[in-house]
């Protein structure tokens, strides 16, 4: 067997680029999956996500050579969603990444404050530092420009890098490649929000394909069909996973809600209840305390944030939780 590198997923076949080229001197392997993968004791809609180390059996099948998965090797970290489609099953969009890039924008389309918060959720269960991208600053009027600078301060105050940039001007695109030099980065985003255009400014020579926003909705269209890992002709790779419109989270539990947003988690220890308050109205709070003090440790819009991802949490019952 032979070892590699996933590098791209279209359902049931995937792509691995080899240590080592093949008896027919194929760098990138098409292959399939022999045998059942399970990530602990989760369902999962795709057994193996891009960025997996594998070790691989070459076949050869007619014209072409091809291999088979058998082996996955132990994941350093993984990233995973809901399922979109089939709510008890989980969606694996990445592995083995040194950090995850959020692009978003004010504008065109408008800004999901939740959407951030939604997708800190799904990377901070394994620590992945995160920085959030505003895009399009081009666009940005004088109350859009003021609106970023009310939501940089809430993230960076609670330690995440926030920048913002231009594609089409060029603005903080410097800054934006250096933050990609080096390291593997899952680059998502919803649609719409510039996200190929941003990847293809600093490298040109991928050439993602972009789309176009709906002038009747103001929304972007899916131009990511499968996730692909990149390599950046200036060191690091990305890996380019499919458009997201929502995410959910079937896989957590209403505390582990509050353990991951960070400021919550950090005034934990001052409720009377300590880790087992769900700061939702039990007395001696201290997170429900700072909010109504407004003394910014934890803001009205986070914990208005937390709370609908609280519910949500909690209004699946048990079954639905342990099906996954």
């Amino acid at each position: 067997m032979q070892k590699g590198t996933v590098t791209k997923s279209t359902g049931s076949w995937y792509d691995v680029l080899l240590d080592e080229p093949s008896p027919a001197g194929d760098v990138v392997l098409r292959c399939r999956v022999a045998g059942r993968f399970r990530l602990e004791d989760k369902q999962l809609t795709n057994p193996i996500a891009v960025g997996d180390r594998v070790a691989v059996s070459i076949e050869n099948t007619g014209d072409a050579e091809t291999g088979a998965i058998r082996e996955i090797e132990e994941r350093r970290n993984y990233v995973v969603r809901q399922s979109p489609r089939k709510k008890h099953e989980l969606h694996l969009l990445a592995s083995n990444i040194d950090q995850a890039v959020l692009i978003v924008t004010v504008v065109f389309p408008d800004l999901k404050l939740g959407f951030i918060d939604r997708f800190l959720l799904m990377t901070e269960p394994f620590g992945i530092p995160t920085t959030i991208v505003f895009n399009k600053a081009d666009l940005y009027d004088e109350n859009a420009m003021a609106t970023f600078e009310v939501v940089a301060d809430i993230y960076t105050a609670i330690g995440y890098e926030v920048l913002l940039v231009s594609a089409q001007e060029g603005t903080g695109i410097a800054a934006f490649r250096e933050l990609l030099r080096g390291k593997r980065s899952l680059i998502s985003g919803q649609s719409g929000v510039g996200k190929s255009t941003l990847v293809n400014a600093v490298a040109p020579e991928l050439d993602l394909r972009t789309g176009e926003l709906s002038d009747y909705t103001g929304k972007g269209q899916h131009t990511t069909t499968f996730a692909e890992l990149f390599q950046l002709p200036f060191g690091g790779e990305i890996i380019d996973p499919p458009g997201i419109k929502n995410l959910s989270f079937n896989y957590l539990k209403p505390i582990e809600v509050a353990y991951y947003f960070r400021e919550i988690f950090a005034l934990s220890p001052e409720c009377r209840f300590g880790g087992a308050c769900l700061h939702k109205g039990e007395p001696g709070c201290a997170v429900i305390a700072s909010v109504a003090a407004e003394d910014d440790r934890v803001t009205d819009l986070r914990y208005n944030s937390y709370l609908t991802l609280l519910a949500e949490t909690e209004e699946q019952n048990y079954w639905e939780r342990k099906k996954v």
